[in-house]
């Protein structure tokens, strides 16, 4: 894995779903990744979405498990705010989403997307690591996408 420095990296929900569903084939992955940024001492970044996100994640059925109780999921979702930075979402973070859905084809569930790039530069962050490296394409004159698996 490519870590480009020191710089903070923010973490995708789909990168904190794998970490903490044991029977997601990338479980194993997604946890080395995470732990060698933290090994490195480099700040990561989640957003409110992002815990939002993984809380609906990981409250349904899935193909890889049940749902989490939800005790277990909200101390996940401390331990995260403990372990993480966590970007807020603010005016300065809509108005930076609204800039982009002008510069950028967005629309659906795209938006959520570029909801997570508006926080990223909002909190002057220009790395992502996710596994969905293909939704964040059309941003990258803006971030840099570490995927969560090496493209071969």
């Amino acid at each position: 894995m490519e870590t480009l420095g020191d710089r903070p990296v923010f973490v995708d929900t789909n990168v904190l779903v794998y970490a903490n569903v044991l029977a997601y084939p990338l479980h194993s992955v997604a946890v080395e990744c995470i732990q060698s940024f933290i090994d490195a001492e480099i700040e990561l970044w989640l957003s409110r979405q992002v815990l939002r996100e993984f809380i609906a994640a990981v409250t349904r059925p899935q193909t890889y498990g049940n749902p989490q109780p939800i005790g277990v999921v909200v101390t996940r979702v401390q331990t995260f705010q403990a372990q993480f930075r966590v970007a807020e979402d603010n005016p300065q973070v809509t108005t930076q989403l609204l800039n982009l859905l002008q510069r950028f084809p967005t629309a659906g569930r795209q938006v959520h997307d570029a909801n997570i790039v508006a926080t990223m530069l909002t909190a002057r962050i220009d790395r992502l690591l996710t596994h969905n490296v293909k939704d964040f394409d059309r941003f990258s004159d803006l971030i840099t996408v570490i995927p969560l698996i090496a493209a071969t």
